[in-house]
């Protein structure tokens, strides 16, 4: 039995052969070499025509003679793979201006084997057969179909393709799992799909196995992390798909029976002498706002609503950079130090939070700012921190 070429095309490009990895040892060739391969082993049976190919290799490089350079890439991809133990066969063949892998050596893709588990998924009737077919695919997904080379048009449009396949291959597999309410399996399902495609609602499928297995705390604890992920890195809000998740898990919760003192003493910080401020998610952060502006229909507060961002010596806002994350860092422990136990501190986004000042006037919060500048700001420092700051008024009068 022949040894098959193994190639992955989803995420990282990688090629191998009987256990051993084919790699290039200088980058130019290297480059060259992997595009010849990636595009001669994906078109399998059909073939590639040799301008695509051309193309393909060389995409918009002006050179004089494309056909004597593409002749010098496969000359030199042949001699690499002949020393990394392959068969000495004629690897590419050419008929009629078309270029061919050669039959001798049998290849597995995993973008092929996807598509294939896919099409085997939608003929089987028997559902649970159906379902790990459906698995199957969705596992061998690790990625975006040759994500390193995304600007090269035909590799944008098969990624493209592979990632709806993927998505829709998710949804028929989250809809067969509830049905058969495999609740264990649909949250790992909503795992992978999240870390493949972070951002994009899949962890609506975790949130929706636990509450269907009553796993509240640990239900309340994804939710709490995945919006605190969802602010630190992209500034967003978790989807409404997730908000309303949660709402419904605060009908369903029901705590077993027990008097008031001991459920007050769970209620209660673990740390009732921490100093500083009170740090929270956003989710619960959100809440301790609105109902901030409930109790102010009795009037008498006076309470604002401070946004700290870290800008540049330009004063523009940082977006992004290593040195972004220690600054983050450093305005949170700032906040904390500066602020009092009574008033709500909430990272925001990156470079950004948000603090809930309580029973104070505009003029404090001016103090708290220079506190805050005092504990941040460290020598010659040209980066600092722009504040916004809003009164809280009551919407119910």
């Amino acid at each position: 039995m022949s040894k098959e070429l193994k190639v992955n095309m989803f995420g990282t490009f990688s090629l191998s052969y009987d256990g051993q990895l084919i790699n290039g040892k200088n980058k130019s060739s290297e480059s060259g070499f992997i595009s010849l391969m990636e595009a001669l082993l994906h078109a399998g049976e059909k073939g590639v025509p040799r301008d695509e190919l051309e193309q393909a290799i060389f995409q918009n490089a002006d050179l004089k003679n494309i056909h004597h350079s593409t002749r010098n890439v496969i000359y030199n991809a042949k001699k690499r793979l002949l020393a990394s133990g392959l068969p000495d066969v004629n690897y590419m063949e050419q008929k009629d201006g078309v270029f061919y892998w050669t039959d001798e050596i049998p290849v597995l893709e995993d973008a092929r084997e996807f598509e294939q588990l896919i099409a085997t998924a939608h003929k089987e009737k028997d559902i649970s057969k159906k379902t790990n077919l459906l698995l199957d695919a969705i596992h061998l997904y690790k990625g975006e179909f040759l994500e390193a080379q995304a600007s090269v048009l035909w590799i944008a449009k098969e990624a493209r393709r592979y990632r709806e396949l993927f998505c829709e291959c998710v949804e028929e597999a989250a809809e067969l799992l509830r049905q058969k309410e495999e609740w264990f399996f649909l949250e790992d399902l909503g795992l992978y799909a999240a870390k493949v495609y972070p951002f994009s609602e899949w962890e609506s499928l975790t949130m929706e196995a636990l509450v269907a297995m009553s796993r509240y705390d640990d239900a309340i604890r994804f939710y709490e992390e995945t919006s605190e992920y969802y602010m630190s890195v992209m500034g967003l809000r978790p989807t409404q798909r997730m908000q309303d998740l949660m709402n419904h898990l605060g009908e369903l919760i029901n705590h077993n029976y027990e008097v008031l003192d001991e459920i007050q003493s769970k209620l209660m910080e673990e740390d009732p002498d921490a100093r500083g401020g009170y740090g929270c998610s956003y989710p619960i952060f959100r809440g301790i706002y609105q109902l901030t502006e409930r109790n102010m229909e009795r009037g008498g507060q006076s309470v604002y609503l401070m946004l700290c961002t870290i800008v540049d010596g330009k004063g523009n806002p940082m977006k992004e950079g290593s040195m972004l994350d220690e600054l983050t860092e450093r305005l949170r422990s700032s906040i904390y130090a500066s602020v009092r136990r009574s008033d709500v501190v909430c990272r925001y986004g990156k470079g950004q939070y948000l603090v809930l000042l309580a029973n104070t006037t505009m003029e404090n919060c001016k103090i708290v700012q220079k506190r805050i500048n005092d504990n941040f700001l460290i020598r010659r420092q040209r980066t600092g921190v722009h504040y916004f700051v809003n009164s809280v008024f009551c919407r119910y009068d």
